[in-house]
């Protein structure tokens, strides 16, 4: 439950709930007809996603590198991107570079002895607090060279300039170049069952109706024309404001993402995602329908990930599905509205292994955060966005800025 906001705590929003939902109260009858549409909408498109998956086909959008590289995308392609909001995109990296990435990471780790430091620390990340038994499947480092190299990479970079000039940039961000992004990586033990991620949205929770920024975003659903409403207008991104807390981004990124280490498919524990862009509309107007309480947004909460659930929304989630079987060097993308998963049980037999890396374009609030990463970067501490462990401090073989090119100085703000 959400309490009343105090100078002393920044969490408690309800107060500006209500607000928010008494200034909507004048559309009632608008915002209420929208929803009736965008539900319309969902269930169709969900009873569209099932029969394809039924039929063998699949849903989420699969590019070559290749096609990109050489301006060979079709048009209907990238409107199937824009449609469902993601993409995976094939050999990327070449399979045997990605293959030696996962053995590297796996011997820095060992080498580091990084198991006995984790359990050590494991209560300072309360994103993945629910993990306390078992083995670490999620591994709390940042600059080990692969992961280095993996976002430095050219192909990488043509590939997020793709996708990034599917978004309407103009005046918001420059679709060519990346600010660099450290995250984690996923090493998912065969039989694992400790991993499992509810359906959700990261990038804001109840900020996404209550930040003058978000409003902005969000201005067309929120006048009840749902349809008007762009995921991909970059415009007003940047003005949004995010509550602080362990593990919220503070960049803008347009996609999450990551790039496969290993073979991973439906059976081996990995992302689910539900592939209709316009999903968020549907979620931002179930908060404002007259069965939700006033001071209550279907039980969004400050500083966590903005949960989908079945109590809410099980129109929408009724479209979640698998990703297709991914390779070494392929690579998956979300934008940051769509709402995913991570399967409860790792099925397959073998470690199921990502780099996460997404696509944060430069731009002023992306550049902002730069200084205090690079400074991470050098000491070999936590990225700052993330809990401060600071386990690679005295890593052996971490990546230096030696081992940075120009284009990875650049992404860094050297």
């Amino acid at each position: 439950m959400m309490h009343a906001e105090t100078a002393d705590n920044p969490f408690d929003v309800r107060d500006r709930v209500v607000a928010f939902k008494r200034a909507m109260a004048p559309r009632r009858a608008a915002l209420h007809k929208a929803f009736g549409e965008v539900t319309d909408h969902v269930r169709r498109a969900a009873d569209r996603i099932q029969a394809e998956v039924a039929a063998g086909r699949s849903v989420i959008p699969e590019i070559a590198f290749a096609d990109i590289r050489d301006g060979r995308v079709s048009d209907a392609a990238k409107a199937a991107i824009r449609k469902t909001g993601c993409a995976v995109v094939r050999g990327v990296y070449p399979e045997g570079v990605a293959t030696a990435w996962f053995e590297e990471v796996g011997a820095y780790l060992d080498d580091n002895h990084y198991e006995a430091l984790e359990i050590e620390k494991r209560s300072l990340d309360k994103y993945f607090s629910a993990l306390k038994a078992g083995k670490p499947q999620i591994f709390n480092v940042y600059w080990s060279k692969p992961q280095v190299n993996a976002r430095q990479g050219e192909s990488l970079a043509v590939t997020r300039s793709f996708l990034d000039r599917l978004w309407r940039y103009e005046g918001a961000f420059d679709p060519d170049l990346q600010c660099a992004y450290a995250d984690r990586v996923r090493r998912r033990a065969p039989g694992d069952k400790t991993l499992g991620l509810s359906p959700h949205m990261d990038a804001g929770t109840v900020e996404r109706w209550i930040d003058p920024g978000y409003q902005r975003v969000y201005a067309r659903v929120f006048e009840g024309d749902w349809r008007g409403y762009d995921p991909f207008d970059g415009r007003h991104r940047l003005e949004t404001e995010e509550i602080p807390s362990a593990a919220v981004c503070h960049m803008f990124r347009t996609y999450q993402g990551w790039t496969a280490l290993t073979r991973q498919g439906p059976r081996d524990g990995t992302l689910q995602l539900i592939p209709i862009a316009e999903g968020i509309s549907y979620v931002l107007l179930r908060a404002l329908e007259d069965d939700v309480a006033e001071d209550d947004l279907c039980g969004a909460a400050p500083g966590r990930a903005l949960g989908v659930s079945p109590d809410w929304h099980a129109d929408l989630l009724a479209a979640q599905v698998s990703i297709p079987e991914v390779m070494p060097g392929d690579t998956v993308w979300w934008h940051t509205d769509i709402c995913h998963a991570v399967a409860d049980e790792h099925a397959g037999k073998e470690y199921a292994s990502v780099i996460y890396i997404g696509s944060a374009p430069d731009c002023a609030k992306n550049r902002a955060y730069l200084p205090r990463q690079k400074e991470a970067f050098l000491a070999g501490r936590s990225a700052p966005d993330f809990a401060p462990m600071d386990f690679e401090v005295d890593f052996k073989g971490r990546a230096t800025l030696d081992d940075l090119t120009d284009l990875g100085r650049r992404q860094m703000g050297f």
